[in-house]
This record gives C-alpha cells, structure tokens and sequence, in this order.
C-alpha cells in the first residue's frame, strides 16, 4: 500500500514538470492551481489508503490472535470430552459392579425368604404337634409321652430361635438392599450434574475465545 501511493506522487510530480516547450513563458496560474490541488488531493488519498491499510492490517492480527485462542479452546474441549467419556466409562463400570452385586443380594433375599416359609410351616407343625401332646398329658403322667413332649418343646423352642436369627439376618440384607440403591442413585445424580457443569463450561469457553463474527 505504501509503494501504491509513492506510485501516484511520482506521477503527479512528473505531471506537474513544466513542459519543454513552453510557448507563453510557462504555465497559467489557473493550470498551476488545478496542478495544486490534484497534488493536495492526492497526498489526502495517500494518507487515507494508508490508514485503511493500518487498520485492515490491525483487524487481520486481532482475527489471527482471536482464531489462535479459539484453536485452544477447541483443544480443551475435546480434553474435557475425552476426560468426561472416561469418567463415564468408569461410572458405567462401578453402576454394573453394583448392579450385579445389588442382584446377588436380592437372589440371597428370595432363598432366605423361601427358607424362612418353610421354617414358618415347619414351626406351625411342630406347636401342633406340641398342643396335641400337651392335650394327652393333661391329668396323667406318662413317661414315655413327658420324654417325647420335653423333645418336641426343646425342638419347637430350637427353631423359634433360628427363626429369630434368620429374621434379623433378612432385615440386615433388606437394609443394605436399600443402602446401595439410596447410594447407586446418588452415584447417578452426582454423574449427571458433573456432566452437566462440564458441558457448561465447555460452552462458556468457547464463547469467551469465539471471535466476533465467526
């Protein structure tokens, strides 16, 4: 841009040479001021190129510098995306441990459940078997009938605390059931709000480091 507007003062200054052959004596003041003012209006020219040229030059650096920080911007977003679908990953991973753990419990809870049944019934035959003895020896002493009596009630008495201790075990398994799902759903929601503050913040850089008009 600069040689452009040298370009036109070298040719305005051979213009306004006088010529070699003047026939009156030289130029007309009238010729000599329209020479002036093309000369003046040149250099104005000049000097308004050369601002445009500044100007563009400055534009064309920001843009440059602007599309260098949008580079990094895209640079740390798929960082953040590379990092978020490993933490996923690892999240899918930890929820299947627990799931097959959580399915593992529940098998155990329908075994101990059906064991518990069976006791139930057996307990129920057992106390009347118990009241049936209980009802003969009523008035009478028989020994054989006591012995047997005696055995049954200890037996009957054995299975009412299995039953207590297969009961509390049941209660146990069904709090830590309702332990790991409270935990596996906070698990969840923790995975969705970080994903969530991930991608806003992705978001927010690339806005800060997008140039205008792009």
């Amino acid at each position: 841009m600069p040689a452009l507007t040298l370009c036109l003062l070298w040719a305005l200054a051979a213009v306004a040479q006088p010529a070699p052959v003047a026939p009156m004596g030289g130029l007309e003041p009238a010729q000599h001021e329209e020479l002036t003012l093309l000369f003046h209006g040149a250099l104005q020219l000049g000097q308004a190129l050369n601002g445009v040229y500044k100007t563009t030059e400055a534009r064309l650096t920001e843009a440059g510098q602007s599309l260098g920080l949008y580079g990094q911007a895209l640079g740390l977003l798929g960082l953040q995306v590379s990092q978020g679908r490993d933490a996923a990953q690892e999240l899918r991973t930890s929820l299947l441990e627990i799931q097959l753990e959580e399915d593992d419990l529940q098998l155990q809870a329908e075994a101990t459940a059906q064991v518990l049944t069976e006791v139930a019934q057996a307990q129920r035959v057992l106390r009347d078997s118990v009241q049936r003895l209980e009802a003969q020896l009523q008035g009478a002493w028989l020994g054989h009938a006591r012995q047997e009596f005696e055995a049954l009630k200890a037996h009957a008495d054995k299975q009412s605390h299995f039953l207590w201790a297969l009961t509390g075990h049941v209660q146990r398994q069904r709090q830590e059931m309702a332990a790991q799902q409270h935990w596996l759903r906070r698990i969840q929601e923790r995975g969705t709000t970080h994903r969530s503050q991930a991608a806003d913040a992705a978001a927010g850089t690339m806005d800060a480091a997008c140039p205008p008009g792009i």
